[in-house]
């Protein structure tokens, strides 16, 4: 916009100065052309009394070089009452002309070489007409014009740099709120709610910030309304989350009971910090930086054991692969653990007894890869079941179990999958990136190792 407004401002400032330029450039050429031929009829006048007097060659060269134009004026006295003709100073114009001059009884001009002459004619007192010859050169005729014509030009370029000077300005009054107005608006799709617009400029960018900074805040009020909702209704669930906890007391000891009251102080811990982060307006997951993160293997190795011992009451099956050594990734302890439960809870809750599964981690240079494989019947439409907030609800399922898993791993630039394992079941990829690029940007899978383990193996 800015570049448009000076290119429109050039060219409309052009435009104006040739326009008004080119014919006061004729103007002055003209008049510099009048100045010299009204001197030249100047000089002739002055001669004019000395002829109506006197017609003595003497006389009037004395009084033609006291008009002090000698050399470029001439005086042409016919011959008369046996008189010769007498003939004062250089004649440049044609003998046809003088005599159309004199036949004519009136001024007349006529070019010559090197300039021009203004013939002149006076009457004498014996009745006949001489005629006086003034020499205009054509340094007299342009001079000053090209002074005057640099001059205009000038003043053009000096417009044409002026006009473009408020131009950049106004320019710069313009683009700079549009400007504005688009880092808010990132700003704001980056998280950053509090990105306002200062309401100033011209008057469609000044109602434009307005409209942003009401948007702003409406969009603050329905986060709060939202976090707000989320408090209230994990709020809600600490009191049959107490009745669990008291009823858990009366089971008695064995590894059942343990792994009950276990599981009921883990879903308290997690209401509290849904509730807690809704209260704080914070996100969940850590910020990445030095010490950011977790083991993922660690974590990987901590959840199994959680559901290992479920696993081998319904008779099923469980490897491991990938977690001898230390994993780090940029994902916050608490939520890979939630991903992972809510994955392994859809193994259970979705599979028959006795169906085995299996948790592979691959480490690579800038990503890790997350895989849980099932030997259940597999997931008919994966589309649909990543699709955001999709549940049936007949079976017990919500659909934000995957959804969790995929802001996990988005969170860090990478992705989630729904394929087939090669235990014949569903097999979930969780790509987390360590270097915060997607994909897409990468244009490659990285350098992440596949590797079969245990019978899991990445597709």
């Amino acid at each position: 916009m800015r570049w448009a407004l000076v290119k429109v401002c050039v060219a409309v400032t052009t435009m104006v100065v040739v326009a008004f330029a080119v014919p006061l450039g004729l103007v002055i050429k003209e008049m510099a052309r009048d100045r010299a031929f009204s001197n030249a009829e100047r000089e002739a006048a002055a001669i004019a009394p000395a002829l109506s007097i006197t017609t003595e060659r003497d006389k009037l060269e004395r009084v033609v070089a006291s008009a002090g134009s000698d050399s470029g004026m001439a005086v042409h006295i016919p011959a008369a009452d046996g008189t010769a003709a007498v003939e004062i100073g250089k004649r440049r114009a044609a003998g046809k002309d003088i005599a159309t001059t004199r036949k004519l009884g009136r001024a007349s001009t006529t070019e010559v070489p090197g300039g021009s002459t203004l013939l002149q004619p006076v009457a004498l007192s014996s009745g006949e007409i001489a005629v006086v010859e003034v020499y205009v050169p054509e340094s007299a005729v342009s001079n000053g014009v090209g002074t005057a014509w640099a001059v205009l030009a000038a003043v053009g370029v000096a417009l044409i740099v002026g006009s473009v000077a408020v131009a950049d300005r106004l320019g710069v009054r313009m683009v700079q709120p549009a400007q504005r107005l688009v880092e808010s608006a990132h700003e704001l799709g980056e998280g950053k709610l509090g990105a306002r617009v200062p309401e100033e400029g011209p008057i469609e960018l000044r109602l434009a910030a307005v409209a942003f900074n009401s948007m702003a805040d409406q969009v603050v009020q329905l986060l709060a309304n939202e976090r707000e909702l989320a408090a209230d209704l994990s709020h809600r669930l600490r009191t049959p989350l107490t009745v669990l906890r008291l009823n858990t007391a009366s089971l008695g000891d064995g590894p059942a009971a343990e792994q009950t009251r276990a599981a009921v102080a883990q879903l308290e811990r997690e209401v509290d910090t849904i509730i807690r982060t809704a209260r704080e307006a914070k996100p969940q997951t850590a910020a990445k930086g030095v010490g950011a993160g977790c083991d993922a293997a660690e974590v990987v190795r901590e959840r199994m054991d959680f559901w290992s011992a479920l696993a081998e009451d319904e008779g099923r099956k469980v490897r491991m692969a990938g977690v001898e050594r230390p994993v780090r990734i940029p994902v916050a302890r608490a939520d890979l653990a939630a991903a992972l439960d809510a994955l392994l809870g859809n193994v259970f809750r979705h599979t028959p007894e006795g169906t085995a599964f299996a948790v592979d981690v691959h480490n690579g240079e800038d990503a890790v890869i997350v895989l849980i494989s099932d030997a259940g019947p597999g997931i008919v439409d994966p589309e649909a079941a990543m699709a955001r907030g999709r549940g049936s609800g007949s079976d017990g399922s919500t659909g934000l179990g995957l959804d969790i898993v995929r802001r996990l791993a988005e969170s860090t630039g990478g992705d989630v999958r729904i394929g087939s394992s090669v235990l014949g079941g569903t097999e979930v990829r969780i790509w987390i990136q360590l270097d915060g690029r997607t994909p897409e940007r990468r244009g490659h899978r990285g350098s992440v190792r596949r590797r079969r383990r245990g019978g899991v193996g990445v597709r």
